[in-house]
């Protein structure tokens, strides 16, 4: 019996290399060589990567747009400036001269700059308008006044030259002043003072001359003539007026030559310097005392101004 024909067997696939699970998954990959099929590579999903490119935009947005919670977003304030400084309450209202020199006399008598300042304020206000002849100037008020005078501030040596010149004026008060220090004071703060306020400190000064208290103080002061002849050259006017006219009380009747016991600069240098400043800018009244002042140093000098070439 013949035998039936035997269909021929298909060819089998190769048997794997290995027969692990892991190595036999590797082997039919599409990148292995030994694949009978190679699967085709598929096509990215345009839809899934749209989706998924917005949804990493929109993240990213998302994140670039998240911001920190309100309170710590917020810039930190700068610190509030200080407080401005309380300014002094003002002085009471005074209804007569009496009160306003007792008012000015208490503020006067503070520690505070401002309670001075503002006392200054309120004697300028009322005597240098209208100096007062009636009633006199208390010596605890003089005395305040010469205290802001010897403080060597500018802006207080302004209002205490004005009020201590309208004082004067009254020939009560320059008795008080003198025994206040007025006059010693004036000596020795003259060069420091500004030309206006020195100015104004000199006529009071003169003032003070005319009573026999004041002249003798400044006779006695070393730096009375030192002073005044500093001040001379550098003035001119009425300033330089007022410094002849107590270089005259210096060494006139009574003074440097009346046989007292004084201490004074060389008489020949004075009148050096009396003579040039006669020779610029000068008053009337300040030529004329100036003139007078050198025929007395010429006399009781027994000085030759012509052969000094003055």
């Amino acid at each position: 019996m013949m035998r039936a024909k035997q269909k021929p067997k298909p060819n089998a696939p190769p048997r794997p290399l290995f027969s692990c699970g892991f190595f036999r998954r590797c082997t039919q990959s599409v990148l292995s060589p030994t694949s009978p099929h190679q699967q085709p590579r598929r096509k990215p999903n345009t839809a899934t990567t749209s989706s998924s490119s917005s949804s990493s935009t929109s993240t990213s947005q998302s994140f670039t747009q998240w911001r920190f919670p309100h309170h710590l977003d917020q810039t930190p304030s700068t610190a509030p400036p200080p407080p401005a400084p309380a300014r002094p309450p003002p002085l009471p209202v005074a209804t007569t001269l009496q009160e306003t020199y007792q008012i000015a006399e208490l503020h006067l008598a503070s520690v505070s700059e401002s309670d001075k300042l503002l006392a200054l304020q309120l004697l300028e206000r009322v005597v240098v308008p209208d100096p007062p002849s009636d009633p006199t100037c208390p010596p605890g008020l003089m005395r305040g006044l010469v205290s802001c005078l010897r403080s060597n501030r500018i802006v207080t040596a302004k209002y205490v030259t004005k009020i201590l010149l309208a004082l004067c004026l009254a020939e009560c008060n320059r008795r008080v002043a003198v025994e206040a220090g007025a006059a010693r004071a004036m000596v020795e703060t003259a060069a420091g003072l500004e030309n206006s306020a020195v100015e104004r400190a000199l006529a009071a000064l003169e003032l003070m001359c005319t009573t026999a208290e004041g002249a003798a103080e400044v006779r006695a002061h070393a730096m009375t003539v030192p002073a005044m002849v500093a001040v001379m050259a550098r003035l001119a006017g009425r300033g330089r007026e007022y410094a002849i006219s107590i270089l005259a009380v210096v060494y006139g009747r009574g003074g440097a030559f009346s046989g007292e016991e004084i201490m004074v600069a060389p008489a020949e240098e004075v009148a050096r310097a009396v003579a040039l400043a006669l020779e610029g800018e000068c008053t009337a009244r300040g030529r004329r005392k100036g003139a007078h002042l050198l025929k007395t140093l010429e006399e009781y000098g027994r000085l030759d101004l012509s052969q000094n070439g003055t």
